[in-house]
Parts: C-alpha cells; structure tokens; sequence
C-alpha cells in the first residue's frame, strides 16, 4: 500500500485558498513524479506515493513558485501532511510565464473547467465568443447555444443560479470579464435541476492581492465587406470597463459595458401548402433582408464585507437595457395557385413587398444580498436573497405592400406588449462534515416569478381581439436538499436528493372572451444525483454520474396570443405547455500524457418526457377552411426523445510554442410521439412525430505563440445537418483567425480578430431550416449571415493587481427576453 501527501495552498498575504493552483511532486534529483490541481478551498492530495525522498513545488499563474523543504516517506499506507504553502504575488509578467501555465481544461469530478483566456478570438467580444469554442458546446445561425445537442441548460453567475435564457445571459457578459467556464453536464443535488443539458458556471476574474485594479476595453470593427444590400450598415463596437478596490476588509467592484453587436445577412426562403379541400397548391417563394440591431449597456456594482475570518457579507446592484431589433424586408416575388393539385395550371401569379420590424426590449434592475457565517468546527451557514424587477416588451410591424411600387398598402398589422416581471428567490445552506468519510451539505431554496403583460395586435388600425390578451404567469417554487461528498483513497464521490414542489398559475384573458381563462399546474417531485470517479493512477481516471433534471416553460412559449413573425408564419405558444423531465447519466475516462498533452472521452445517455419543439402546422380560418398562404408555429410538447452519445477531446502540443485543444461530439437523437393541437377553428388536430439522426460537431482551437508577448490563433467551429420534430436543420460552421499582440510592459493587449472567414469560396455562417408534412406543407428557409468581419480589441491594465470583481445576474428576465 503507497503514501498519501496532503496540503494547502493559499495566497500569502491574504490567506485566500488558490483554486486551480499546481501542487507538483519532484523526486530529490528534479525530476517530476506528478502532480494535481487544488480544489475550490486550495486543498490538495498526491495518491499513490511510493517510499523514496521528494519535494513539492506549488505554484500559480501569477505568483512566485514554492518549494518545500525534503519530504522523506517511508511507512507503507501512511499521509503526511505538508502543511499551508503560502504563494506570494509576482510583480513581473516574464516570471508568470516561467513559473506556470494552467491548462486549457482541467476534469473534476462533475465538471470541465476551461480557462478563457485560451480562447483570443473573444476578446472584446461577449462571453457567447468564448462558449462556442468548448468541446460539445455549439452555437447556430440563429444565435442559439446547445450542450450536447441540447438547448435547455442552466448559467451561474459566480456560482449564483439565473433563470434568464442562456444566449441573452452571455451575450451581455463581457468576455474580458471572465476567468474560468465550468461545464457541469451532471449535477449534483445542491443545484436546482433546472437545464436538461447541464450548467455552465461563468466565474469572474479573481485574484487576491489589495489595491486598486481598472480595465479598459474598447473594440471596433471595420465596415463590412459583404453589403448583403441591406439597407442601413452594421455597426460594430464596444466599451467596457471594471474598477475593484480591494483591503483586509472591503472588496469593491464598479462596472459598465455598452456594446454594439449587429449582423447583417439575407434570408432566402420557399413555401408550399397543399389545400385538399380546394384542390389546390400555393406556393411561396421569396428573398430579402434579414438583420440584427443589438445594443445593450448596463452598469454593476458590488460589494464585499468581510470583518473578519468567520462572516462575509456582500451587496450587490445590476441594471441596465437590452434592446435587439430583427428586420426581415421580404420580396416574395413569384406567389402563385396551382389547380388541381399535381399540375401546373396557375390560378394566379402575384408579388408583393413585406416588411417586418420586430423589435425587442428588455430594460431591468435587480439587487441581492448575501451573508456567509463559518462556525469553529469549520461548518459553514450561508444565505442568499436576490430581487428582480424587468420590463420586457417591444412592437412587431407587419406591412404587406405591393411591388415593385412600395406605395401600395394590402395590409398592416402591429403587434405590441408590455409584460413587467417580479421575481424573488431566498437560499439558506448549511455544510459541516460530522464523518471522516465526508462532507454534509443541506439547504433550502424559494423562489416565486410573477410575470403579467398585455399583448395588442392590431390589423389596419383596428383591434383584432381574438389574438389580443392580458396574461399572468404566477410560479412558486420550494426546495430542499441533503448532499454527502467526500474522497476515500483513490476515491471521489458525491450522492444527494432534492425535494421540490412547483405550483404554477397561467390565467390568460383574450379580449374576445368575456371570462378569462385559467391553467394550473403543480407537482412534488424528488430530483436525485449521484457521481463517483475513480485513479486508477496517477494519470488515469474513470467516472460515472446521473442527474435527473427539469426544464421549465417560459411565459412566451404559453402564451397562445398569435404573433405575426413573417408575412407567411403565425408563431404562438400552448398555454397547457408542460415541463419538460430529463434523466442524465454519463461515464468518462480522462488520461494525461507527458509534454501536455492529455485525451478524455465520455459517453452520455440523454432521456426527456415532454420534450418542447416549435413546430409547424396548417393555419386554419375560424371557419375551418385552410389558409392557403400562411402556417401557424407553435411552441409545443411533442413526446420523448432520447440522446446516446460519445463526447472526444484531446489537448495536442507538438511543439512546445503550439497548442491544440480539439473536441468533438456525436450522437443519435430520436424524437417519438404526437402532437395534440387545438387550432382556431376550435377542432382538435393530431400529428405524429417519429424523428431520428446521427448528429456530430467538432470545435478546433489551434493556438502558435511566437514569443512571449505575440500568438497566432486559428478556430473552426462546425456542426452537421441534424433532425427536428418535423424536419432538419442543416450543417453550420464558421472558421476564425485571431492575432493578439502585448505592448507597453504587458499592459496593452491588441487583438486583431477576422472572424466567419469565407473569401467567396465558402458557405460560412449559413444555415438552412427545412420543415415539411406529408401532403400538407414544405417550407424551406436559409439564413445567410455576414462573413469576413474584421475588429480590432484593445484592453488596457491601468494596474497590475488582479481582478476580483463579480458582480450578480438576471435570475428571472432574461429567460423571458
């Protein structure tokens, strides 16, 4: 039986625990035995030592390297302890350099944890440019982020839980912001289980040394090269700025961002609709337009309290505006009727001109308040409040004109709402460790939403009461959970439950009905979790986690008010819209090898009752008879589907200037059940849905550092053609180069960014979104979006102690936004 060596590592002058911190064990004549990374409270502990004379050297990025004194081991099946080693701060960046670098990912047992700082292509961009380079992590044409295939996944915040919708959560974090990215696929008890694909924990820089710290970030980006002929130009640039004045006792942080994101592109789409009652066919081709306005600023401020080793308090404010206007300006130039069905004999051929502005706002304010309390024993009593009041809302046009003279008016619609929401959520957690075999972790969370909003739509000037309403979503949550974690041996583990009662109240108003509506809906559910990782050595290890999960429905998806989303597509939601419950289980193998390098798999199994799809179906008069030109998409349950996969990456350095980190992920999805939907003609119609694909992506970063102070970077991002509910979503990828340069002592960093490369010969940042039924409808859309983006990103460092700003987030609005 070997040795155990245990320890602690800490920052010198505050005494802070270094997470993330090397603890590497050297035999007396210098060379390396192993080595491991320090857990969130600095620990560490080197398995399987054999007899012999060692020392250990703990470093950190950004301190001075320690080396301890001759560590003697003898006894078979002993532990020595070696004590606190305390890291001072170093004052020159070439010592960082030599001293330690952190590796691109590091594998704990329930999570990835990547550092931001390895991906330069999202400098002065937003923390969405970072997520989409994570191994299994994808984003589409249309914006919207997936883990594992999956789109429903929760964002911390420092560890504190939103509920906003993920890309809108990121999109609003400055990526200069951010220090780590935890990827946690299957997570523990303690978490609300809310995110069938998992969390993502976005952490802050941190670092722990007093003084004052300031950043400033300012990024511009060149016209475009491709016009798309759109009608105004997209503008691209950003300023964002901290301030954190750090002592013994006080940490104060300041914030405030305004970014300019917008994207031009075109959307070319086809439509057919097959009318059997009329024995007909319509058909729909059209071209034009499609661009994004998206600006948001905000400002933040946050402060810690800490009079002494047992108590922390923290305040904190967080209020800004969010406002994303989508314009689609469509020629649909050759709408024509074929009669009967199967000829082509033309009824009639017609073009007309639509404009659609949908605009969308989000202006909020929120605050929280935290106190943490550690007892003698080292048990810890911590709790939490946060209050959040945001104003969602914003006006769609909808104009049907002629062509090519634009002075022709068949028809205007407007759409508009306003929908303010209030949400409160209040933890209480409590971990002692009462057993030598492990930790004890208990608590207790409440949260409640109270989301109203009146929706108008008006057609030519008049009130169009049958899709007009007044709605309230309210939603209480209670829970509790119980967590045992320890580490025995070669050993991790972690098994809890989680207890939750949801009480939900939809009450929907239209202004053709004289009495509302109203939708409950309720349950007490046990959510448990449990994940075990086992060293096989000290440079091997295997793991095996499950999670049951729930992903909840927003009140936009509930709302059955009918919006007009293009000139052909009616887009509303189910206000009987249930959750969706997920079961995730996993089991992984991660191996390190010499130079750097290091490979890991996982193979993953993905469950989900009540899986919610937007999908199309024929839009009907109240009189039952098709409308022959538009189709109606609804968000809706639609059955099970089930997800078998296989998740690959691997850390590659052939040289010791060139590191590659790639990930890769491929799995089957199927989709297998019917959809029951109520349309306007009040008659119920049934589709089935049996959906099934092997789906893969791959995410390349590719990083040559050509000394010390300049690197070159290349990324490939690429996602293959994968199934819907009711049809598919094609391939997508875009590929980026990125050249950062340091100057001035290593406080100016440069960063000249040529993002969606394309050149002409390619078909980067293009998406096609097919849906069909048999004898029904077929429509087909392709979104072509700006290529060959070129900005540049400067971020000055006024002084050079580290960042521990962290500021609090959106818990409730941004998943409504």
């Amino acid at each position: 039986m070997h040795c155990q060596i245990t320890g602690k590592i800490i920052d010198g002058e505050t005494n802070a625990p270094l997470e993330y911190a090397t603890a590497a064990l050297y035999k007396q004549n210098g060379s390396l035995v192993t080595g491991v990374v320090t857990t969130m409270e600095g620990t560490f502990s080197l398995d399987e030592v054999k007899s012999g004379t060692y020392y250990l050297e703990a470093s950190f990025m950004g301190y001075t390297s320690l080396k301890t004194e001759i560590i003697k081991v003898n006894k078979k099946g002993e532990t020595i302890n070696s004590g606190t080693l305390k890291l001072i701060l170093g004052s020159q960046l070439n010592e960082v350099l030599v001293n330690a670098e952190r590796s691109a990912v590091v594998h704990k047992i329930d999570r990835q944890v990547f550092d931001t700082k390895k991906y330069q292509n999202s400098e002065g961009g937003n923390a969405v440019d970072i997520i989409k380079n994570l191994p299994s992590v994808t984003v589409d044409g249309q914006g919207e982020i997936s883990v594992r295939g999956s789109k429903g996944f929760t964002v911390l915040v420092n560890g504190k839980p939103t509920q906003g919708d993920a890309s809108s959560i990121l999109a609003q974090l400055p990526a200069n912001a951010l220090e780590t990215i935890e990827l946690i696929t299957a997570p523990s008890a303690k978490y609300d289980p809310e995110g069938k694909g998992g969390i993502l924990n976005i952490k802050t820089k941190k670092g722990a040394a007093n003084g004052t710290y300031a950043q400033l970030n300012v990024r511009g980006g060149l016209p475009s090269i491709e016009p798309y002929n759109t009608k105004v130009p997209a503008k691209r640039y950003g300023i964002d700025a901290t301030v954190n004045k750090r002592t013994d006792t006080w940490n104060i942080s300041l914030g405030a961002s305004y970014q300019r994101n917008d994207k031009t592109g075109r959307r070319e789409g086809d439509m057919f609709i097959v009318n059997t009652p009329e024995n007909k066919t319509t058909l729909l081709p059209s071209d034009g337009e499609r661009s994004f306005d998206d600006i948001s600023y905000n400002g933040r401020f946050n402060v810690d309290f800490t009079p002494n080793k047992s108590d922390e308090f923290s305040l904190g404010f967080f209020a800004g505006k969010h406002t994303k206007e989508r314009l689609a300006d469509i020629v649909y130039y050759d709408n024509h009727a074929l009669s009967p069905i199967g000829s082509q004999n033309r009824l009639y051929t017609f073009e007309y001109y639509n404009h659609n502005l949908r605009i969308r706002k989000g202006d909020f304010a929120l605050g929280s308040f935290d106190y943490a309390h550690k007892f003698n024993d080292d048990s810890k009593l911590s709790t939490s409040f946060l209050y959040e009041y945001t104003f969602l809302g914003g006006p769609t046009e909808n104009d049907n004109l002629g062509h090519p003279d634009n002075n022709i008016v068949y028809q205007k619609e407007f759409n508009t709402n306003d929908n303010p929401l209030y949400g409160k959520r209040f933890n209480l957690d409590y971990e002692w460790k009462p057993f030598t075999f492990g930790t004890i972790e208990t608590g207790y969370q409440y949260r409640d939403i109270d989301h109203t909003g009146e929706f108008v739509y008006e057609r030519d000037g008049n009130l169009v009461t049958e899709f007009s309403s007044d709605i309230e979503l309210k939603r209480k949550i209670h829970s509790g959970y119980v967590q045992l974690t320890g580490k025995k041996s070669k050993w991790d583990y972690a098994a809890g439950v989680r207890l939750e009662s949801m009480d939900r109240t939809y009450t929907e108003a239209l202004k053709s009905e004289p009495t509302p509506n109203v939708y409950e809906y309720d349950f007490v559910k046990l959510f448990p979790s449990a994940s075990v990782q086992y060293a096989v050595n000290d440079k091997t290890n295997i793991k095996v986690a499950y999670s049951k999960r729930i992903e909840r429905t927003t009140t936009l998806k509930m709302n059955s008010f009918a919006e007009r989303e293009h000139s052909e597509v009616f887009e509303q939601g189910d206000n009987t819209l249930l959750p969706e419950f997920i079961d995730l289980a996993e089991l992984g193998i991660t191996k390190k090898i010499k130079g750097g390098n290091s490979l890991y798999a996982t193979a993953y199994f993905r469950h989900v009752d009540n899986v919610i799809n937007r999908v199309n179906t024929l839009a009907y008069e109240s009189t039952g008879a098709v409308i022959d030109s538009i189709i109606n998409r609804v968000y809706s349950n639609v059955g099970k589907s089930n997800a078998l996969g296989l998740e690959l990456g691997a850390t590659i350095k052939p040289t010791e200037n060139w590191t590659n980190v790639i990930g890769a992920n491929i799995y089957n999805y199927a989709i297998d059940g019917v959809l029951n939907f109520n349309h306007r003609d009040g008659i119920s119609r049934t589709y089935n849905i049996d959906s099934k694909s092997t789906i893969y992506s791959f995410n390349l970063n590719s990083t040559y550092s050509f000394w010390n102070n300049a690197s070159l970077q290349f990324t490939f991002n690429y996602l293959s053609d994968r199934n819907t509910a009711m049809g598919e979503d094609s391939r997508f990828y875009s590929p980026n180069l990125t050249l950062r340069k340091v100057f001035l002592d290593n406080r100016l960093t440069a960063t000249l960014q040529w993002q969606n490369i394309d050149m002409g010969m390619f078909k980067t940042n293009e998406q096609r979104i097919t849906t069909s039924r048999p004898d029904q409808f077929f429509t087909t859309t392709n979104y072509v979006y700006e290529v060959d983006m070129v900005s540049l990103n400067l971020s000055y460092t006024f002084n050079t102690v580290k960042n521990k700003s962290k500021f609090i987030d959106s818990e409730f609005g941004k998943r409504e936004f």
